[in-house]
């Protein structure tokens, strides 16, 4: 019986994967559709798949208060103003245009998931780039690439970081002290690159500037309060850890999304049922759907199976494991969405950690609090850059991606899988290529 339910867990996890890779359904539908085959074939009751759920509330609870965050002050149009602005810096020149989403999106991705970023500036370049008249393709292309990058700079960045981080009880400090340059190095890879990949925009002329539409800052005494809020969800991001009382990001997050709705209310910018309405619940239900599966292949000893391998090919070498992970991960993440990769390869890289008995087996309870070797932390950094650059690679690795996908056709362009190709594969192999010389430098020599 248990070597059947293994079968349906592991059969069920790869039909997800493929179901997802190819678009044959959508990723929410396939991953829940997933779960619940788990649950009616019998490999985990419905309490089971509740217990796998609450074992991930600080990622659902920091996305979650996230989303909330942010759509509280979209009434104000502060991003519709911040493009705007970025075209009339770049004064005409198409490097400057360039230069100028690099800049705008850098910072926003690093305190904000990079897919709730790209929703929000992505539909802001057709109409820019149909005012210039230019393709609009290339730059939400590189929009993504800036925000699956720049999701690096710190834990909060991307959902694929902020799940192995938290899995290795990875404060928000550690990640800025110890990790955070390497994200610098995938933006700066970028900026290297734009010359090359997107030449015919870097070297063009824009003309009548002064007929672009000049958006304006709607309720800006809301917005000041905002900029307090979120700047107390900063602050409490780099400090909550370290209180006496430590205060995890999803709390801080959700404390942030409470008293953004407050102020919503109070001002009346807008309504809190509006506002929870149009939070991506689909994202929340796909986490949670995946977070099950991934469950399955844990209680069915599936991740146990893998890892045994993994130990037989490894051994103790971390040194040679972190690069083969963070090539093996990135080319993965550039075919499979990186999010339920990493949360399959997490579970993974404790057991063969545990196998080869680098650590005690307490590291597997989910609930575990304390610290791992130094000496074993660079396989999950490496698991981190693999996951988040690899996304970059083809249309499907990321969900930023998939985002600027449906922007685009909406505006009746279409970014084909070979498009997107095109620039990905470059910037996708530069990237690894770097973080693999950034993790042997920081970590390994």
């Amino acid at each position: 019986m248990e070597n059947i339910q293994s079968v349906i867990a592991a059969s069920t996890f790869i039909a997800v994967i493929v179901a997802i890779t190819f678009e044959w359904l959508h990723l929410t539908v396939a991953a829940f559709l997933g779960a619940l085959i788990l649950i009616f074939a019998r490999v985990m009751t419905l309490n089971d798949a509740v217990g796998y759920i609450s074992q991930s509330h600080g990622t659902l609870g920091l996305f979650f208060g996230v989303m909330v965050l942010v759509r509280a002050f979209e009434p104000t149009k502060v991003f519709d103003y911040l493009a705007t602005q970025m075209i009339l810096l770049a004064r005409g020149e198409g490097k400057l245009l360039l230069l100028g989403i690099v800049g705008i999106t850098t910072p926003i991705c690093a305190v904000l998931p990079n897919a709730t970023t790209v929703m929000l500036l992505a539909p802001l370049i057709p109409p820019i780039a149909e005012d210039l008249g230019i393709d609009f393709v290339p730059l939400l292309i590189l929009m993504v690439f800036v925000a699956n990058s720049s999701g690096l700079l710190t834990i909060v960045g991307d959902p694929a970081t902020y799940i192995v981080g938290d899995s290795i009880n990875l404060s928000f400090t550690d990640y800025l002290l110890r990790l955070s340059l390497g994200g610098a190095i995938a933006v700066l890879t970028i900026l290297v690159l734009l010359p090359i990949l997107f030449r015919k925009t870097w070297n063009q002329k824009f003309e009548n500037l002064d007929k672009l539409p000049r958006p304006k800052i709607n309720h800006p005494r809301t917005l000041t309060l905002g900029i307090f809020i979120v700047a107390f969800v900063l602050v409490f991001f780099v400090i909550g850890e370290s209180l006496p009382v430590p205060i995890p990001p999803a709390a801080v997050a959700l404390l942030g999304a409470a008293l953004a709705l407050l102020l919503a209310q109070q001002t009346k910018i807008d309504t809190v049922s509006n506002i929870l309405r149009d939070l991506d619940w689909s994202t929340l239900l796909f986490f949670m759907s995946i977070f099950v599966i991934i469950g399955g292949l844990e209680k069915t000893g599936v991740v146990n199976s893998i890892s045994g391998i993994l130990a037989t090919i490894l051994g103790k070498n971390i040194a040679l494991g972190a690069i083969l992970l963070l090539f093996l991960v990135g080319f993965l993440s550039s075919v499979v969405p990186n999010i339920p990769l990493v949360v399959a390869m997490v579970p993974l890289l404790k057991q063969y950690l545990v196998n080869v008995g680098l650590v005690g087996a307490e590291v597997l309870d989910p609930n575990y609090a304390g610290q791992f070797p130094p000496e074993v932390l660079p396989l999950f950094y490496a698991m981190m850059y693999g996951a988040t650059l690899g996304g970059n690679g083809t249309l499907v690795g990321a969900s930023s991606n998939i985002v600027a996908a449906g922007v685009a056709e909406q505006h009746g362009k279409a970014i084909s899988f070979h498009a997107f190709l095109r620039y990905g594969i470059p910037v996708m192999l530069a990237q690894l290529v770097a973080a693999a010389l950034f993790v042997t430098v920081r970590f390994l020599i």
